[in-house]
């Protein structure tokens, strides 16, 4: 039987994609916002597709605000689109 993927949904295209293919946006228990590529620190997760159009959706949509039921620094968002475009 083969094993199941998870699966997760894009914050800014709201698809369905295999988790592993998504960046992970985390907020900590104390409150702090940042990335997760392994997938595994704690905290509450949000995913995105490594996509600059999918950052943009989300920013204007205020998806990560929605997510994290919290404000969202500058910052984060920088280091999301330069993430993005070192991978492409």
């Amino acid at each position: 039987m083969p094993k199941k993927i998870p699966m997760r949904q894009c914050l800014g295209c709201r698809e369905m994609k295999p988790k592993k293919e998504l960046i992970r946006v985390v907020r900590s228990p104390e409150g702090e916002i940042s990335l997760d590529f392994k997938g595994k620190a704690n905290g509450r997760g949000a995913y995105l597709c490594p996509d600059p159009a999918c950052l943009k959706k989300a920013l204007k949509a205020k998806a990560l605000e929605h997510a994290f039921s919290a404000p969202i620094p500058a910052e984060v968002y920088e280091r999301l689109q330069q993430e993005m475009e070192a991978g492409e």
